[in-house]
C-alpha cells in the first residue's frame, strides 16, 4: 500500500532579486527569521552575476558557475530550500512584458504568501537591473492573481495565485523594521559564501555597523528595513505568533 504524502501547508516567502548575494547583503537577516518562524523560503534571481568581477581573465561563463554556487551554499546557511535562476544577462534586465510573464509564473509555481524585492522607486538608484526586477516584480504579483492574465500558464492544475504581502527591501523610504539581532550571525555566514565578491577585510563590522544603525530606529541590536505594501492582510511578520 502506498503511502499518501502530507501537504506542504507552510506559509511562503518567496525573495526576488537580481544578482547573487543582493539578498545576503540586504535582507538576509529577515528571510533567516521567516524559516526560523516556520516558512519555506525560496529565491529567485533574475541573473546570475554574470559580468560581477574586476578579473580581467574572467569569463562570463566561468562567473556564471562560482556565482551559482556560491549562492546555493548561502541559501543553505540561511534554510532556502528552492533557488532559482532565471539567467538574464548581468546588466541588461529590463521591465517589459515578457519578463514580467515569466515572472508571473515563477510566483504561481511558489505560491508565496510574502514576496521580498527592490524598492523600485529607491531614489537615485544606478544598478538598472535593480530597479527593473523591483517594478516587475511587484507588476508579476498584480498579473499572477488574475485569471485573465497568461492563461496559457494555468495548465496541469497551476492555478492564479494572489500574495498576501510585499515588502520592498535597499528603501529609502522604510515603514517597517525587523529585528535581526539573533540571526546576525547567519547573515554573515551566508554573506562569507560569496567568496569571488568578498575583496576586501572588515566585512564583518560594515555588516553590523549598517545594521547596528537601522536597529536605532527600533531599540534593538540589529535590524533590516523594509518598505511594507499592504496586499490582502496585516503584515505577515507581525501576524505570525513567534514573532
Amino acid at each position: 500500500m502506498s503511502e499518501t504524502i502530507p501537504a506542504d501547508t507552510r506559509p511562503r516567502v518567496m525573495v526576488i532579486f537580481a544578482h547573487p548575494d543582493d539578498a545576503e547583503f540586504i535582507c538576509s537577516g529577515t528571510v533567516a527569521r521567516f524559516v526560523a518562524s516556520g516558512y519555506r523560503a525560496q529565491y529567485v534571481l533574475a541573473t546570475s552575476g554574470d559580468k560581477g568581477s574586476d578579473d580581467p581573465h574572467a569569463t562570463p561563463e566561468q562567473l556564471i558557475t562560482t556565482r551559482e554556487a556560491e549562492q546555493h551554499a548561502a541559501a543553505k546557511v540561511l534554510g532556502v530550500e528552492e533557488v532559482t535562476f532565471l539567467r538574464h544577462k548581468d546588466g541588461e534586465v529590463e521591465v517589459s512584458i515578457p519578463f514580467r510573464k515569466e515572472l508571473a509564473l515563477v510566483i504561481r509555481r511558489g505560491r508565496p504568501d510574502v514576496v521580498l524585492t527592490f524598492d523600485p522607486w529607491q531614489r537615485y538608484q544606478i544598478h538598472p537591473d535593480h530597479r527593473a526586477v523591483g517594478m516587475t516584480a511587484l507588476d508579476a504579483v498584480a498579473a499572477a492573481r488574475d485569471h485573465m492574465y497568461y492563461p496559457e500558464q494555468l495548465v496541469e492544475g497551476l492555478q492564479e495565485h494572489r500574495v498576501h504581502n510585499v515588502y520592498f527591501f535597499a528603501s529609502d523610504q522604510p515603514n517597517y523594521y525587523v529585528d535581526i539581532t539573533a540571526f546576525m550571525e547567519k547573515k554573515i555566514e551566508a554573506l562569507r559564501a560569496h567568496t569571488s565578491q568578498i575583496r576586501t577585510s572588515g566585512l564583518e563590522e560594515r555588516m553590523r555597523s549598517r545594521a547596528r544603525i537601522v536597529g536605532q530606529e527600533i531599540g534593538v541590536e540589529y535590524a533590516e528595513a523594509f518598505h511594507y505594501l499592504p496586499m490582502m492582510q496585516p503584515p505577515a511578520l507581525m501576524r505570525h505568533p513567534n514573532w
